[in-house]
């Protein structure tokens, strides 16, 4: 059968055309359920028509009624295969749910049977961009630029589909196209503006840097481009390029621009043959700095890059810090100690900046406790307040890749000197929580920063600060209390909402306090949220590929792109996929922990009926959602989301797939995060137990490449030659590649025993106390005694050795899992090693120290307010 007669076969009689018309128009409109009862209509008389079928069930998609919607849709599909309109509403169901291959093939199969739809061709296109196909991309622009010469934006659509693709020539070639052809352009039009800028943006990558600054420079003076800022930056960029004796001029018309962009005097240095990351061509920028300190005497990045630059014998460097140190401490800038500790991995500059700031406090002092009739005018008793502040973050801070041990306890001294010389100050509640952080006293460190909350109630940064210390102190419900000040009073919960709200931070926090009490499904659920948020902002790029193009922000349109291209780079999603594959791991080697998860006999009886009240509440918050979403289904066309039925996490920590989900997370790292250790240690862990054999031996080969002494390495290393005897039933070619590469990475192994391997590991790194550490679990994982490992952990207690709060948990906890007789002598060792902890507190003393760190009380001892503060506890 042709396709013509299937299409006269389908055709609806006139009456019935004209409702399909006015259906189509309802659904435009948002007239859900009207156009519901027109569908309905049509189908009494013609209950197989494809298009009306596909029509309602699109209808009830946006209505709630997802799986009878989409019935409906395939039904109408199979009715009527050759119209567009069945698979163009196919291609927008698979697009609303993220299934962004699908709904292309479903477009590419709708423009079979009309292949000059607008509408069908530019969603087409977006999601040619969106999957990254730029060379189908570049047809579909064409053939839209074909049917719509006269529309501005498929020119430019056109040019950066072109450029995407990688074809520069062809999209400068466009874009000239456009240009010439435009008339009658008003002055001071932004689109043009942009356009021309991105035309310069092209002539410059393809490589006539001569034609790009001309281009920049005629339409510059003739205000057709009328971004300054990107003008001389561009200008400036272009003759660098060139070698053009007029660069240094252009670069410094940038710096006169905004004397404080760092980049600036980065561009004027490199035209003058002055490199800022080379040591000795670095001292050649000092005249120049000086020059423009003297120019721009209120600017401090030329002083700031000075500091950076001299070494700390010369005298000038001396007289620098000195001036630069008191100006802000005088202004009273909080950040000053920010700035400057980029300078302490000198240690030189760090014991200079010591005295300095020890000078000016004692300089200051009599300012406070000296009659006024004997006081300096010029001294302010503010500055030796904000000297104080200085000298306890610089006493209390760590420079990395150093030999500083922080001094808490002098650090203490200095803040608590602050704050009694001005109690109302909230920074210094925050440095001392920082500080008792540092020093472990996580518990303490939490009531510091609620202190400083109490002090403005409605400050939501204080809130914030207050509640992440809560959670590090183990006190999530707390917390969560907390954080409901500030989140919607109709929410589920406040961590729903903050979750909505894609708070990074909070999930991120959360998920460690959640670990930390023994939750691991709570904690797996709040990682994979940050999985989801990234997914999420993925998917949000869709809508930018059309509205960009419309408004002819192409320059930030590209940027957008490469942006996502690197998006899960980013730090969060980067801990949040080691953090969960490594749940995932850990239930994969011991299934109990699920177990345990999931029954409810250790619960106390008013613990379940706890559990219950939350589950019915969280179903009730579900219909009610559900009864809000029903009502204004007329105006909303987004489908509801999907329900929760697993608030707690329990079915996802069981999964039989989370082996796989972990690989999924991980994956992406492998490009955007090669030079993470931890990434190629997390990927060997998931793949070793999916017997991806090669694959976990070519992580370990990435992770040695990054730290061959690393000590988590170590432990994978040993871990792993022990698995290698296991696996007997191995195909011969990836048995013997997997052997050499095993020698390879540990061809010590190979002539002595492990036990022997991990002794001399041991004695490499004895001052080291990760390394310790590590041994201590290896030597466990070799059956060694109880004792054997007792006697390595209590080594990172030697005089030698530099222990952190971290370690020293990690040690405490292998202990506890051992049942370790010396378990409390560990804790006693290591709360006199940490003289401000309460980290290794027993779990009872904890629990009764929780009581107290949410006490309201103000600076002045007063009660606060009921309206700024959380209920009290007693």
């Amino acid at each position: 059968m042709s396709r013509a007669t299937l299409a006269k076969k389908n055709a609806l009689p006139l009456k019935e055309a004209g409702l399909f018309k006015e259906l189509l128009s309802q659904y435009e409109n948002r007239l859900l359920k009207k156009g519901l009862k027109t569908a309905e209509q049509i189908l009494k008389k013609f209950p197989e028509h494809g298009e009306t079928l596909c029509m309602k069930g699109l209808l009830l998609t946006h209505m709630g009624r997802r799986e009878e919607g989409i019935d409906l849709v395939k039904k109408g599909i199979r009715f009527d295969l050759t119209s567009h309109i069945c698979w163009h509403v196919f291609g927008l169901i698979q697009k609303a749910d993220k299934n962004y291959e699908e709904a292309l093939r479903s477009y590419t199969q709708a423009l079979r049977f009309d292949s000059e739809n607008i509408n069908l061709l530019r969603d087409s296109a977006q999601l040619q961009t969106q999957l990254r196909l730029f060379d189908n991309l570049v047809e579909t622009r064409h053939h839209l630029l074909r049917l719509r010469p006269n529309l501005r934006q498929n020119w430019v659509a056109l040019a950066v589909a072109y450029h995407l693709n990688g074809n520069l020539d062809e999209a400068k070639r466009v874009i000239e196209q456009y240009l010439y052809s435009l008339k009658n352009v008003p002055n001071y039009d932004v689109e043009l503006s942009e356009t021309l800028l991105y035309y310069v943006n092209i002539l410059e990558q393809s490589g006539d840097l001569s034609g790009a600054l001309s281009e920049l420079d005629t339409k510059s003076k003739s205000r057709a481009i009328v971004d300054r800022t990107a003008v001389l930056t561009t200008r400036a960029r272009l003759l660098t390029k060139l070698a053009s004796p007029e660069a240094g001029d252009s670069w410094k018309a940038l710096i006169d621009h905004n004397p404080d962009n760092l980049e600036s005097y980065r561009g004027y240095l490199a035209d003058q043959g002055v490199s800022l990351d080379d040591p000795t061509s670095a001292l050649e920028a000092i005249p120049h700095l000086k020059a423009f300190a003297k120019t721009y005497p209120k600017a401090s990045v030329p002083v700031r890059l000075q500091l950076t630059i001299l070494p700390a014998s010369d005298p000038e460097f001396s007289t620098l810090i000195t001036n630069y140190l008191e100006r802000a401490l005088k202004k009273g800038v909080p950040s000053i100690f920010a700035d400057l500790k980029a300078l302490y991995s000198d240690l030189e500059k760090r014991k200079i900046v010591e005295t300095i700031a020890e000078n000016i406090k004692q300089q200051n002092f009599a300012a406070v406790e000296e009659k006024p009739s004997k006081v300096d005018e010029q001294k302010e008793p503010t500055t030796y307040l904000w000297t104080l502040y200085f000298l306890a973050q610089h006493y209390s801070y760590v420079p990395p890749s150093t030999t500083v041990v922080p001094n808490h306890k002098l650090a203490l001294e200095y803040v608590n000197n602050a704050l009694s010389h001005t109690p109302t100050l909230p920074e210094l509640y925050l440095l001392k929580g920082r500080i008792l952080k540092r020093g472990g006293d996580f518990l303490g460190a939490a009531s510091a920063m609620n202190e400083a909350r109490i002090l403005d109630g409605q400050d939501r940064f204080l809130n914030t600060k207050a509640g992440k210390y809560l959670l590090r102190a183990g006190m999530v419900e707390e917390a969560s209390r907390l954080f409901g000040m500030f989140t919607k009073k109709d929410a589920e919960s406040p961590g729903h909402d903050l979750e909505d709200m894609q708070s990074l931070l909070f999930l991120l926090e959360e998920g460690d306090a959640f670990k930390r009490v023994g939750k691991p499904n709570l904690a797996l659920k709040r990682y994979m949220a940050v999985k989801k948020i990234f997914d999420t902002i993925e998917d949000d790029q869709f809508d930018f590929h059309g509205y960009n193009l419309r408004k002819f922000t192409l320059n930030v349109y590209l940027t957008l792109l490469t942006w996502e291209d690197t998006l899960r780079s980013h730090p969060g999603y980067v801990n949040a996929a080691i953090k969960a594959s490594n749940i995932f791991v850990e239930v994969s080697d011991d299934p109990s922990i699920v177990k345990a998860l999931t029954t409810t006999d250790h619960l106390s009886d008013a613990e379940k009926k706890a559990r219950k009240k939350a589950k019915k509440a969280a179903v009730k918050a579900q219909e009610d959602k559900k009864s809000t979403q029903t009502s204004n289904a007329d105006k909303e066309l987004e489908a509801p989301p999907p329900k929760d039925d697993d608030p707690e996490g329990l079915k996802l920590i069981a999964s039989t797939d989370g082996l796989e989900q972990a690989a999924k997370l991980l994956q992406p790292l492998t490009k955007l995060a090669p030079k993470n250790i931890d990434v190629w240690l997390a990927i060997h862990d998931v793949a070793i137990r999916r017997k991806k054999l090669l694959q976990a031996v070519g992580a370990l080969h990435k992770a040695a490449s990054l730290d061959a002494e690393h000590p988590e390495l170590h432990i994978r290393l040993v871990d792993l030659k022990q698995r290698g005897k296991t696996f007997s039933d191995l195909p011969a070619p990836v048995n013997s590649t997997f052997t050499e590469e095993l020698e390879k990475l540990i061809p010590e192994a190979a002539s002595q025993s492990l036990e022997n391997y991990n002794a001399q590991y041991l004695q490499r790194h004895s001052a080291e106390s990760r390394c310790i550490l590590a041994a201590a679990k290896v030597a466990k994982s070799l059956s060694g005694s109880v004792q054997d490992v007792e006697n390595i952990v209590f080594n990172v207690f030697g005089p030698e050795v530099s222990l952190d709060i971290k370690t020293a948990l990690s040690a405490l906890s292998l202990l506890v899992s051992l049942s370790s007789q010396r378990k409390d002598e560990f804790r006693a060792a290591a709360q006199k090693h940490f003289e401000f902890s309460t980290a290794f507190k027993a779990p009872s003393e904890l629990e009764e120290m929780h009581k107290y760190v949410l006490a309201e009380s103000t600076a002045d001892g007063k009660p606060a307010s009921a309206e700024s503060t959380t209920p009290e506890k007693k």
